[in-house]
């Protein structure tokens, strides 16, 4: 498989057979020019869209009504003419047009489910334990037979629990009980795996260098064994989709671990997928490709085509504004690795339990983030001897496998840092490691409250903790916060104030212990910060973690700015990624980013070899400046003067 090229677009064509004309101003010198203005060098056409119909002469499928020539072939050429790559969509779990036929292949998702074409508008997900499967696989093979492209994006795939007729059949002949929910998600697994080995060999049977990648809007952590079915990762995050700005350095932290090439996938819409005259500013999209390659990434930006074929010259200059930058930005990232210092065990890999919004782990990447530390989100399978710090958040319970990893890991000189369930053995209530405290069972109130022993910002009080805690004895480790509780919970019966009940002054109790190699804070923090926010809950976090961990890098930029590290060993550099915009809620709270805002002063340490030269490189009229910093080499690190960053500036240091 070749390399992933860095400014590519995903060319959304999802076109109802209900619009009058399809393709009819489509042309090829356009098309073309369209993409040289995005500074495009790859681009995800459509075979077939979620409506069900082909956009070429089709014997496996149909070709749109409304089409009258190969629409794909066409684009097909185009790109070939100008040297850009163009991988082939096909719309896996939808079909509506062969839905609608074929209502006994929809997904089940529920003994009782059923469909309502009269009133709900909207596509319906088909099952691949069903004869849509075998039409699929020959509708791939028909796009590798005719056009053999160099990849394949299989859409909305994913596994799905069904309760349609020959899934149950399937899975009383396997031995399965229906009524068992854990025996339904085995199947649904065994169906996808099934839909994944057949899809890939009608690929590989014509091209055994092709790209394969299934689209679920977001990679599960912890099924490394799904991640393994796709050549590489593409990452589904519209900041204003949905997903939000936070959770694409959440998602790219756990892709980088997979050892696999990804993108990063944002749009050129102010909201999401499908809105036709929809534009975000050029300062968003700037963001958005600087903090995918800052991140490790490469970049897609998603757009859709107009049923006429024609392409919109203002979204490619939109999107040209923000590619130039990373053509001329390509040289400081190619071939660089990601240098990380601390590991978030994740809560969904680890409990099994696949939810895009996990708030353990969102909770703990947020706080990472924001304190500019350099970290990889991880499942059960990663090597933990590469990071310095190990986290695992609120709710991940020790198993004899796990604890003789973590001590291993302890061994060889790592640290850990625990919270709230997260250290105490499967089905108990002890500590499996030794973290300087003894655990006496679950603390009676919630909320209650937090009392910091360490320097806060607000001075030493009761600060609310909304989550669940422990009750811990300190047993060797040094108490960096109290607990204190309620006066009583909140209930029809007795209640105070608008909210809860204050605090019942006079803790005593530990709350947060440390020893020399660990911390355990006795609360569900990680999930308390992703649901509330306070920043006392992030405070008393990065106090621990600066306890334990000694970072790379570090930067004075504001909370909302970005900082990553990365060596690039065949340039003999490293190159730290400064990143900083200003966001703002639009509408019915949608984040946009309008305005970029200069931040000053910013300064950055590194602990690398002796530099020969350290200078800054930003993007500026067309192409990269360098300019040359003062900095000085003090006990293993470079201190840094950056001065100002500008959205997006690049740290180089010559060794």
């Amino acid at each position: 498989m070749k390399p992933l090229r860095y400014r590519q677009v995903h060319l959304d064509f999802h076109t109802s057979e209900a619009v009058p004309t399809v393709g009819d101003r489509f042309d090829k010198e356009q098309f073309k020019a369209a993409l040289r203005a995005g500074h495009v060098d790859s681009i995800t056409l459509f075979s077939k869209c979620h409506h069900g119909w082909a956009y070429h002469p089709s014997e496996a499928n149909e070709m749109h009504p409304k089409l009258k020539f190969d629409l794909l072939g066409a684009q097909l050429e185009a790109c070939r003419e100008i040297g850009v790559n163009a991988p082939v969509y096909l719309s896996a779990g939808h079909d509506e047009k062969y839905a609608r036929r074929h209502p006994e292949d929809i997904v089940k998702g529920t003994p009782g489910a059923g469909v309502d074409f009269l009133n709900q508008t909207g596509y319906h997900l088909l099952c691949y334990n069903t004869p849509y499967l075998d039409i699929l696989i020959a509708q791939i093979e028909e796009v590798m037979r005719r056009y053999n492209p160099l990849g394949i994006f299989l859409d909305i795939s994913a596994p799905r629990i069904c309760y349609c007729q020959r899934c149950l059949e399937s899975m009383r002949e396997k031995g399965l009980d229906p009524h068992n929910p854990a025996d339904m998600k085995k199947h649904a697994d065994m169906v996808y795996a099934e839909y994944c080995r057949r899809t890939g060999e009608a690929v590989r049977k014509y091209n055994p260098d092709a790209t394969i990648f299934h689209n679920a809007g977001n990679i599960t952590r912890g099924r490394r064994d799904q991640a393994d079915f796709d050549t590489h990762l593409e990452l589904e995050s519209l900041p204003t989709g949905g997903w939000g700005y936070d959770h694409f350095p959440m998602s790219a932290s756990y892709s980088r671990s997979l050892g696999k090439e990804f993108l990063g996938m944002t749009g050129k819409f102010h909201l999401s997928w499908g809105e036709f005259g929809g534009f975000k500013h050029p300062n968003a999209l700037r963001y958005e490709t600087a903090l995918s390659i800052a991140e490790g990434a490469k970049c897609s930006v998603g757009d859709q085509l107009h049923p006429t074929g024609e392409m919109n010259m203002s979204t490619y200059r939109l999107i040209g504004k923000a590619y130039a930058e990373v053509e001329a930005k390509e040289p400081y990232v190619r071939g660089a690795d990601q240098i990380t210092d601390i590991a978030i065990l994740s809560s969904e890999a680890f409990t099994n339990r696949p939810n895009i919004h996990c708030q353990p782990d969102e909770g703990a990447a947020r706080i990472l983030f924001e304190g500019k530390y350099l970290y990889n989100l991880v499942d059960q399978y990663e090597e933990l001897g590469k990071y310095k710090l190990l986290i695992l958040p609120d709710d991940i319970r020790i198993d004899d496998e796990l604890k003789a990893k973590l001590e291993a890991y302890l061994a060889s000189g790592g640290k850990l840092l625990c919270s709230g369930e997260s250290g105490l053995y499967v089905g108990s209530d002890e500590f499996a490691l030794p973290l300087g405290a003894t655990a006496q069972g679950v603390n009676a109130y919630c909320p209650n409250y937090m009392i910091p022993k360490y320097d806060a910002v607000n001075g030493e009080t009761a600060y609310v903790m909304y989550q669940p805690a422990m009750n811990i004895a300190a047993d060797g480790g040094k108490v960096e916060a109290l607990l204190e509780e309620s006066y009583f919970n909140r209930t029809p019966e007795h209640f105070c104030s608008h909210q809860h009940t204050p605090n019942n002054p006079g803790a005593d109790r530990p709350g947060a212990v440390l020893t020399e190699n660990t911390g355990y804070i006795a609360w569900k923090l990680f999930t308390d910060y992703a649901v509330k926010g306070s920043y006392h809950l992030k405070e008393l976090a990065l106090h621990m973690i600066a306890s334990l961990l000694e970072p790379t890098a570090t930067t004075n930029l504001p909370d909302r700015g970005v900082l990553t590290f990365t060596r690039q060993p065949d340039e003999s550099r490293y190159v730290a990624h400064l990143l900083f915009a200003h966001t703002s809620k639009r509408g019915n709270g949608v984040e946009v980013i309008e305005d970029i805002v200069p931040v000053a002063g910013i300064k950055l340490t590194a602990k690398i070899p002796e530099p020969k030269r350290v200078y800054k490189a930003e993007y500026r009229d067309g192409g990269i400046v360098e300019t040359n910093l003062d900095w000085k080499y003090e006990n293993g690190k470079a201190c840094v003067d950056v001065g100002i960053v500008d959205l997006h500036a690049m740290v180089i240091f010559d060794v």
